[in-house]
């Protein structure tokens, strides 16, 4: 895609699942390519995997739930590769279960990884994108935060938000040559969908106009358009990936 090559992007949560996807394509892509994860081990292995296909890589353990690391990390993957021209905020994280079964220490955790996360990032990778008048960023929402989810009250409460901030932002930062879209992916063949069960799997894939829950690789093409010169004229925007199951417009 136009503009990809050599630019530096941070990737959180991209050691395994979708970021695990998008890593390896924004190397294809022949970017620069920031993981920051607190799986170390794993986020290496993805790094290994774009350094032996000819791309650049580095990894950064990092908790996003936490603003000084998260400063830190930024700095040294902007003292590694320079200044980050993209940042794609995709960690998470969510157990499954009835609201009023939940308690604060839950909420605390959830709301820490999939709100705080990428709050923290975006107002230290934001910051030096304003003042360079240039970034891209794409947000992993789900649709969870567009149209509810039985058993994920809190989490689809966080994705709404950030979809919320991803609009306000966009808005904010327009004329400062920065975007900011959201992907909201539906059901997705990951560990964590997996743990649902196989009853829930086949009821989701009889749901879905595809008949098939989304895999990984379905989303790494778009991850890469928003942060392209492809899209520069595309900001505040919200896009589903999940076979039709939820449609919007």
């Amino acid at each position: 895609m136009r503009g990809l090559k050599g630019n530096n992007v941070i990737i959180t949560g991209g050691a395994s699942g979708i970021g695990q996807a998008i890593s390896l394509r924004l190397g294809e892509e022949g970017c620069n390519v920031g993981i920051f994860d607190m799986n170390e081990d794993g986020a290496n292995g993805v790094a290994e995997k774009i350094r032996a296909a000819g791309g650049t890589a580095k990894v950064y353990e990092c908790d996003i739930s936490d603003y000084g690391v998260v400063e830190a990390s930024v700095a040294a993957f902007e003292t590694d590769c320079g200044p980050a021209d993209g940042l794609i905020n995709n960690a998470g994280w969510d157990k499954s279960m009835p609201f009023l079964d939940t308690d604060l220490e839950l909420w605390h955790k959830v709301i820490a990884i999939n709100l705080y996360g990428p709050l923290n990032l975006c107002h230290v990778v934001l910051a030096g994108m304003s003042e360079r008048g240039s970034g891209r960023v794409v947000n992993i929402s789900s649709d969870a935060g567009r149209v509810g989810s039985s058993g994920e009250a809190v989490y689809a409460a966080c994705k709404g938000g950030l979809i919320a901030f991803s609009k306000t932002m966009s808005r904010e930062l327009a004329r400062k040559g920065i975007t900011l879209n959201t992907i909201c992916p539906g059901p997705t063949n990951t560990p964590l969908l997996a743990e649902q069960g196989p009853k829930l799997v086949a009821a989701l894939e009889r749901a879905v106009p595809m008949k098939r829950v989304a895999e990984p690789e379905d989303y790494p093409g778009l991850a890469c358009f928003f942060l392209s010169d492809d899209a520069s004229y595309i900001t505040g925007q919200t896009i589903s990936v999940s076979g039709g199951l939820t449609m919007h417009g």
